[in-house]
């Protein structure tokens, strides 16, 4: 029978690489669908950020288009988000006249492909639904397992001295808390919808086509947006955090 000892590192090899292979291959796809266009970064303190993106599961990077001088004197080249600072982000925003032509054709055939989708698109859809709806009851099971074993013997003794590395295995694996399968979003998937968003403890809200969410973000097409009052609105696409959009009405 496996010691204490052995059954640790057994358990540490395990988190190690399970969670470093999920890890590496996890990119939330709402950012991932703005991975390579230029994008306009929002934070909460006001602070803009504009660059080329590249999506990391461990955050986000925006490339300059050219070096940014510094009171140091060197220049800056990119920007980098961290995953751990994602609060500060209120909004992704992709402005339609700051696309090439080629990726103005893009984003409009996605467009087109978004809004009102046929039925292979509907079909595919309801097919990943029915896997997230898997994966989210898989996990309220694997909890559930865990938490009885726990209080057994002598398993439980073992998993509670590993519970660090049990629950690092069982985020990577089944993802972070909260449902990936939003019955009340679902339905207006490819509808134009109107979006309350909270910007600087202000409450605005805005029309366009809804994409895509996932437990943490929320991905918003054709939208006339305006990063500051007072300016003028720009056709823009959004992605933002959940905690700071919501979806209150659909606006067909």
């Amino acid at each position: 029978m496996l010691d204490g000892f052995t059954i640790t590192v057994i358990f540490i090899v395990l988190a190690t690489g399970v969670g470093a292979f999920v890890r590496r291959m996890k990119r939330d796809k709402c950012l991932r669908d703005f991975a390579g266009d230029r994008v306009t970064l929002q934070e909460t303190d006001g602070r803009i950020v504009r660059g080329k993106l590249n999506v990391e599961n461990t955050g986000l990077e925006f490339v300059y288009e050219q070096d940014m001088p510094n009171k140091q004197g060197y220049g800056e080249t990119s920007y980098v988000l961290y995953k751990n600072e994602y609060l500060k982000m209120q909004a992704l925003l992709r402005f339609h006249d700051e696309l090439s032509e080629d990726g103005k054709r893009q984003r409009q055939a996605e467009l087109d492909r978004t809004y009102h989708p046929g039925f292979c698109r509907r079909l595919k859809r309801k097919t990943q639904n029915v896997f997230k709806t898997v994966r989210d009851s898989v996990t309220e099971v694997v909890n559930l397992l865990i938490s009885q074993a726990k209080k057994s013997k002598p398993g439980g003794t073992i998993l509670g001295s590993q519970d660090k590395y049990v629950t690092q295995m069982r985020q990577d694996v089944l993802g972070p808390a909260g449902a990936s399968f939003e019955p009340l979003l679902e339905k207006y998937i490819g509808h134009r919808v109107v979006l309350e968003f909270l910007q600087n403890d202000k409450v605005f809200k805005y029309g366009g086509v809804l994409k895509d969410y996932t437990a943490e973000f929320i991905e918003i097409m054709d939208v006339d947006y305006m990063i500051e009052q007072g300016q003028s609105t720009r056709k823009t696409d959004l992605v933002s955090l959940r905690k700071y959009a919501v979806v209150r009405h659909l606006g067909e």
